[in-house]
């Protein structure tokens, strides 16, 4: 099969994550997936013969208008609120705009693909449940190495990986990771990302994201951590973090908004906290007790490898990209 795909960048953290793991599976039926971005020239082009896939591009009225005549199949792939502004915009959540965009790419998916049950649940509220199925974000376990927790008594390395732009969200907790400072002398914030932040009581190990390092830099910390804002634009997030942390080993501390309550199981991979009181508890019980952290990043582990992996992504999308019981042709209405 021929897949086009239209993506922010090949090296989007959706597209790295979402869509270039399908490569593999469609390569093995002699098909390939094409990258394209939503320029002029793009719309030019017929797909008669083929199937497009948007991820996440809220197009405009014509540009989705002349996709929709000319492609045999369109899917729509999303992991994030999209509908929404984010949750530091000074203009607010709500976008009638953004809206308005959202509610057209649905109803013109043939198939709509998303991260979670909340964004499957507002997709349904535009189209038909039967065409919206939940397909999670999903990790590779094979290129994490699991972290060895073999020491007790050390002070704690707790790791965080994402952007510039979700790391607004630990901003807003400097004073729980300052709480943690005191708490625990000597404990770092080993710190993933395009850019650093400063704190008053916590040390903070900086190392610019880079794929071919992640993954044995978290291996090197004791806890990962993660903090959402309670509100809608976080119920839409698919915990890539969490994944990542897990696949690594590592225990995971969140605070339970969205798919955070979800996926870190509380007592079992991890500890759900709200207040500085539990991040501080949570901390002390899991830095005395190497074999707990191991315990818990094991079971994490075979989360990820049961539901979060790339086999069970590609169990997932084999039925919707290779089945053809799956394609549903539309009437002219």
């Amino acid at each position: 099969m021929h897949l086009t795909a239209i993506v922010e960048s090949y090296d989007h953290v959706c597209c790295r994550y979402r869509v270039r793991p399908l490569e593999s599976m469609i390569s093995v039926v002699g098909g390939r997936i094409d990258y394209r971005s939503a320029g002029p020239s793009f719309f030019a082009r017929s797909f008669s013969r083929e199937s497009v896939l948007v991820q996440r591009r809220l197009l405009g009225r014509w540009p989705l208008t002349i996709l929709r005549r000319r492609c045999r199949r369109l899917l729509f792939d999303f992991d994030d609120a999209i509908w929404l502004r984010d949750s530091y915009s000074p203009r607010g959540l709500t976008s009638n705009r953004r809206l308005r965009r959202f509610r057209s790419m649905i109803r013109a998916a043939d198939h709509v693909v998303a991260g979670n049950r909340f964004l499957a649940e507002q997709a349904a509220r535009f189209t038909s449940p039967d065409r919206v199925r939940v397909i999670p974000t999903c990790v590779d376990p094979s290129r994490y190495r699991p972290a060895r927790h073999q020491r007790e008594g050390r002070p704690p390395r707790f790791a965080w990986i994402g952007s510039s732009s979700t790391l607004q969200g630990l901003e807003r907790i400097t004073h729980i990771l300052d709480a943690l400072g005191r708490a625990c002398p000597g404990a770092r914030l080993v710190l993933i990302c395009d850019r650093t932040i400063q704190l008053s009581e916590l040390q903070v190990e900086f190392h610019p994201w880079s794929p071919t390092t992640e993954a044995k830099i978290l291996a090197s910390a004791d806890i990962g951590i993660s903090w959402l804002p309670d509100d809608d634009w976080s119920r839409g997030k698919c915990g890539l973090k969490l994944l990542q942390f897990m696949a690594a080993g590592l225990p995971v501390l969140a605070n339970p908004v969205g798919v955070q309550r979800e996926i870190v199981g509380d007592g079992e991979t991890g500890y759900h906290c709200d207040s500085p009181h539990d991040w501080i508890e949570a901390t002390r019980r899991l830095m005395r007790d190497p074999s707990l952290r191991r315990r818990m990043g094991e079971t994490g582990r075979q989360l990820v490898e049961r539901h979060f992996s790339i086999d069970a992504m590609h169990a997932a999308w084999r039925t919707l990209l290779l089945d053809p019981q799956a394609v549903t042709e539309r009437t002219a209405a």
